[in-house]
């Protein structure tokens, strides 16, 4: 049945403390697995669920490398809940930042360990998404991340042009995601990555051949893991995990 997009994954310096950030901004619940690993979703929601994507944070004293080539867009749904959500998020310690965006009418902003996020003009959504309007990634080529994720996953390529593609749940819930055409030049690992997770009883081993047929990359790992880590056509890391 191949697989589907059910996390994101942030590195963080305090994982808890991020956590909570994020939680606060979402209106989610928090949970731990055990120390340096925080999880959100929404309450009522099991993971997975395509009408989410969840959240893991990850504690690591690895420093940023410039701009995250994945970030959250935030929905909003009138002039008055954007400018409360953003005076709210900036009293919990989120700042505006300039990216080079220019006259727009979304707001740049980022947390506070600095990975960049969107608070999107009331307008912007196309349906009800939830919290997360859309997860975004940065490309040299959507048309190409378009091709690839859509037969990665069970997701449904919805349109992809030469400056950006976008793709969501083939139930026709939850956030979006878009891959953004961007200048900017890959550097180190991806402080933020997407994971995706088959199907209970799918073959683990056989989607991730299955991948690499598609153009994927196994990157080998120390240690025994129920996961892969593997990287898509331009690079981008993403974590297959054990099917359930």
């Amino acid at each position: 049945m191949g697989t589907r997009l059910v996390q994101i994954t942030m590195k963080a310096h305090d994982d808890a403390a991020l956590g909570g950030f994020w939680a606060r901004a979402l209106g989610w619940t928090m949970s731990s697995e055990g120390p340096g690993v925080t999880t959100l979703g929404p309450a009522g929601i099991p993971y997975p669920d395509p009408a989410a994507v969840f959240i893991d944070l990850i504690a690591s004293p690895e420093p940023g490398t410039g701009k995250n080539r994945v970030h959250l867009d935030l929905a909003t749904n009138s002039p008055e809940h954007k400018a409360e959500l953003v005076a709210r998020l900036r009293a919990d310690g989120a700042t505006l930042i300039d990216i080079g965006q220019g006259d727009v009418s979304w707001t740049v902003m980022a947390d506070p360990e600095g990975n960049e996020f969107c608070v999107l003009d009331w307008h912007d959504p196309e349906s009800d998404t939830g919290p997360i309007s859309t997860v975004v990634v940065d490309c040299a080529d959507p048309r190409v991340m378009a091709g690839f994720w859509g037969r990665a996953t069970d997701w449904t390529v919805l349109r992809a042009g030469d400056d950006n593609a976008v793709l969501r749940s083939w139930q026709g819930v939850g956030p979006y995601l878009q891959f953004l055409r961007t200048p900017d030049v890959k550097t180190g690992w991806n402080r933020v990555h997407l994971d995706i997770r088959p199907y209970p009883g799918d073959d683990p081993a056989a989607e991730a051949a299955r991948l690499e047929s598609l153009g994927a990359v196994m990157i080998p790992l120390d240690g025994d893991v129920s996961w892969s880590v593997m990287a898509d056509h331009e690079g981008n890391e993403f974590c297959l995990l054990a099917p359930g």
